[in-house]
């Protein structure tokens, strides 16, 4: 049984599947609503100024990122990493995706980088932050 991660890590992972749920439903269903919709197919013609489309990237930049995400924190609550920097650095990284997705439904641009890329980048760097505790406790549990 996982019991070493404190609650708050373990409640903000949770938030995160939530998030993606989420996701997953306003990528589906803006979509399903219009009338020529093929399942599995976006429009190729839809841009930025699409919320189908905003929809669907959102989501598809989620399901891009999450595997390294659930990966690293699942590896960490495995081998008990435990103490407020992994709390923080998942709390960051479920914010900082939150807020990437109300920009990319809010803001239709095509600008590079547009204001959701500085969250991606935060979300990263959180990401990075648990590789780097996961790195830090196996040196630990494998020298100390």
């Amino acid at each position: 049984m996982l019991i070493s991660a404190s609650s708050s890590a373990y409640w903000a992972f949770y938030l995160y599947l939530l998030m993606v749920f989420v996701q997953w439903s306003f990528a589906t269903f803006s979509k399903a609503k219009q009338p020529s919709a093929v399942p599995g197919k976006i429009d190729d013609s839809l841009s930025h100024d699409s919320f189908i489309f905003r929809a669907h990237r959102t989501f598809q930049n989620t399901l891009e990122n999450s595997p390294l995400f659930i990966g690293a924190t699942l590896f960490a609550f495995f081998i008990g990493i435990d103490g407020s920097a992994f709390e923080w650095c998942v709390w960051v990284y479920l914010i900082a995706r939150i807020v990437h997705m109300a920009l990319y439904y809010s803001i239709a641009t095509e600008k590079n980088p547009s204001p959701r890329s500085y969250f991606f980048l935060v979300g990263l760097a959180a990401n990075i932050t648990i590789l780097a505790l996961i790195g830090e406790k196996l040196v630990n549990l494998s020298f100390g």
